[in-house]
């Protein structure tokens, strides 16, 4: 279907991404579209889209699902929409001059997030008390 208009300011032009596009835990068959070592595990729209607010893109989150996604649940939804043109055709930031730069500037920024480092925190406390717990068992035997 053909564009109803060629205005890059309108939501209907805005890029868009799901988080497909840069989950490591996907193959290109199902629908990643950079390296899986610069991809992050598992993004959920909410990340995208705090990554790229703060960055200063104008963005929206729409509640869409990618068609080659096969899990329903709620965690999988969503499709990320970013301006990357104003009205006269320039770029609205100089460093997101195509898709794979928001892509890897993304999948760059999501582990830095406060929510991922937090969550790894604890990950990692709860893994090394589990090894002691281990340790203590040995040493009672």
């Amino acid at each position: 279907m053909a564009h109803l208009t060629t205005n890059p300011a309108d939501k209907e032009r805005f890029m868009c991404i799901y988080p497909a596009y840069i989950n490591s835990k996907k193959t290109i068959a199902e629908g990643r579209r950079i390296a899986a070592e610069k991809a992050v595990e598992n993004p959920s729209c909410a990340e995208i889209r705090d990554v790229l607010t703060a960055a200063g893109l104008n963005v929206l989150v729409e509640n869409k699902m990618y068609p080659r996604e096969w899990n329903r649940d709620v965690q999988f939804r969503g499709r990320v929409r970013i301006q990357l043109k104003l009205e006269d055709g320039s770029l609205c930031h100089e460093k997101f001059a195509s898709r794979k730069d928001v892509m890897f500037y993304v999948a760059e920024m999501i582990p830095k997030l406060k929510s991922r480092t937090q969550k790894s925190g604890g990950a990692e406390a709860g893994a090394q008390q589990g090894e002691g717990g281990k340790k203590a068992k040995k040493k009672k035997k």
